[in-house]
């Protein structure tokens, strides 16, 4: 099942994104990387990830703009931040913007692949809640997005 989902990492430092990205790809995960913000929109306009990992502070454009523009999105991936940052401010507004996870450099590489894990299962649970309830009801991303 792994290797059906695909991962876009956005991710500015090259040994980071390098492990991170070689870790995913040996769990099956296809994954795709973005040196910056910029490229990491240009990909989510193009290539529609299942899940995005982004980190907060990069050059060029930061995750919460790419956060912001995720949630313009009509039907959004859902986001693992990742940063080096210590402030709990900056974990509210990211779990506001809609961030399932956030996980602080260093972290344990288990501590991220049960992140990935986990936003995929919850994404499983909503696909099958969705089936199960028709056509009518709406699923809680297109509720949150009618809401603006």
């Amino acid at each position: 099942m792994a290797d059906e989902k695909y991962i876009l990492l956005i991710e500015d430092d090259r040994e980071t994104s390098s492990t991170l990205s070689g870790v995913l790809q040996g769990k099956g995960y296809n994954v795709t990387t973005a040196p910056n913000g910029v490229e990491g929109q240009k990909l989510l306009k193009a290539a529609r990830p299942d899940l995005v990992i982004t980190d907060m502070m990069m050059p060029q454009m930061g995750g919460f703009p790419i956060l912001e523009f995720i949630n313009s999105m009509d039907d959004p991936p859902k986001v693992i931040m990742i940063t080096a940052n210590e402030g709990g401010r900056h974990k509210a507004y990211a779990e506001m913007l809609g961030v399932i996870n956030y996980l602080r450099k260093p972290f344990a590489m288990e501590a991220m692949l049960e992140a990935v894990r986990s936003a995929f299962e919850e994404s499983d649970d909503d696909e099958k809640k969705s089936a199960k309830s028709g056509p009518l009801k709406r699923s809680k991303a297109t509720r949150k997005k009618s809401a603006k």
